[in-house]
């Protein structure tokens, strides 16, 4: 198994399946992700020319059932896409695949209402906990994880002292910090969360400085 970071908040684990989350500045055209997750709405995680760029004629689509208008809207075929309420659990081409609540608390920009979401996908027997924007919050701590990659630029998420306290918290082995250093955060954000975060959990820099 592979976890990689496109850019910002956009990562892929490659390992029984291909999986993309939140497609965004993708700079060639792969077309080989067999599902695709979307967080929510935003246009940094919901870019529907970057998603084209790593969908292929089979791929699946895993949207919030918030955002069914904007899925349907986008999608062509709808037997390929699979809408999530926060707290569903599904078996997504043989991918465990659980929908958690994503929100801020004391920010405005991910209100809890909205239902969006995370995503937990259990590969070759690890479960990775692929957080989109939110806060620490009752529903985030509650889950029980392999790998978190979590954001930590500030602004719109956590900035990386509250991502650091939020995994120190949640326990897993181990932690990928993103969503900074190009829309949103310094280049130094992982440097720093690396800095705060507990002996005993691994931190793997996917970001370049």
């Amino acid at each position: 198994m592979k976890i990689s970071i496109n850019a910002h908040s956009s990562s892929c684990i490659r390992g029984e399946k291909v999986l993309y989350f939140d497609p965004f500045m993708v700079t060639e055209e792969s077309h080989y992700a067999d599902i695709i997750f979307v967080s929510h709405e935003h246009h940094d995680h919901f870019s529907p020319e970057d998603i084209k760029k790593t969908a292929k004629n089979d791929t699946i689509y895993v949207f919030p059932a918030s955002m069914k208008a904007e899925a349907e809207e986008f999608m062509q075929d709808k037997n390929r896409l699979i809408l999530l309420e926060p707290g569903e659990k599904r078996d997504i081409l043989g991918i465990p695949t659980e929908a958690v609540r994503a929100y801020n608390v004391g920010k405005p920009m991910h209100p809890r209402e909205n239902d969006w979401l995370s995503y937990v996908v259990t590969v070759e027997g690890k479960r990775i906990y692929v957080c989109g924007d939110m806060d620490s919050s009752e529903e985030a701590l509650s889950v029980s994880c392999d790998t978190v990659l979590v954001p930590c630029g500030g602004t719109y998420t956590m900035n990386a002292a509250e991502a650091a306290e939020f995994v120190n918290k949640l326990r897993p082995k181990t932690a990928i910090p993103m969503h900074y250093g190009s829309l949103v955060g310094k280049k130094g954000d992982g440097e720093e969360f690396l800095s705060k975060v507990d002996d005993g959990i691994d931190v793997m820099l996917l970001i370049q400085p």
